[in-house]
């Protein structure tokens, strides 16, 4: 493993991450660089559990969907424990296919008639929250060394970093296009009912608990509709 190279690639991608104006085209440029970064790796994907479902972001193949789905049929897989963190592991690695696997029993067969040869599971996780796994295959067995392994670390880490901080600004934005959207909203009620600023922000909010809408939904209808 030349890893002089590896570590400008990583500081290029670094700069890549930065750069990306979603949190989805961030994702992308993630499993896109674990082709390139993890030796052996021929397709990537990032998995996201919520509670028992399964959610593929940014999968390279279509390989790597069918194998997410399949762990999430069975309830089984090195993906879908490294999304749940099981027994405080961070790294999950399945050699060879060919050979039973006592961790994944039902799981190992039926990714191997997938096209699964090798594969491995990294925790995406900062300080404050664990985010999903990124998850690496290769067509064939014991194609992923002690070195991929560590690559994968690594790129895994940079990953949690740059997703998390996507998601905060996606966060961020949509804050404050919610906040302007109450302020439009507010001001038409002002003007139609002659309602001071609270007044108009109770009748929003009112609207909004008793018809278990959406507060920035209710603000949508009446920036579209010009009133409740």
């Amino acid at each position: 493993m030349d890893w002089r190279g590896f570590a400008q690639q990583m500081a290029v991608l670094a700069r890549e991450l930065l750069a990306q104006s979603s949190v989805e085209d961030t994702l992308k440029c993630i499993t896109s660089a674990a082709t390139g970064l993890v030796e052996g790796c021929d397709a990537a994907g990032i998995l996201i559990l919520q509670g028992r479902q399964v959610r593929s972001v940014a999968p390279t193949e279509q390989l790597v969907v069918d194998s997410d789905r399949l762990q999430e049929r069975l309830g089984e897989g090195p993906c879908f424990d490294a999304a749940r963190s099981m027994q405080g592991e961070r790294v999950f690695r399945i050699a060879d296919f060919t050979r039973p696997e006592p961790r994944w029993p039902a799981y190992t067969p039926q990714a191997r008639d997938l096209g699964v040869g090798s594969m491995m599971g990294f925790l995406l996780y900062t300080e404050e929250e664990e985010l999903g796994a990124l998850n690496v295959y290769s067509r064939k067995a014991g194609m992923f060394t002690d070195a991929s392994e560590t690559a994968g670390w690594l790129l895994a880490s940079h990953a949690a970093v740059a997703y998390s901080s996507a998601r905060e600004h996606a966060q961020l934005e949509q804050a404050i296009a919610t906040r302007h959207l109450i302020g439009e909203a507010m001001g038409i009620l002002m003007g139609e009912r002659r309602l001071t600023e609270q007044q108009a922000f109770d009748v929003l909010r009112r609207y909004s608990q008793e018809n278990n809408i959406k507060l920035r939904d209710v603000a949508r209808r009446v920036r579209d509709h010009g009133s409740l």
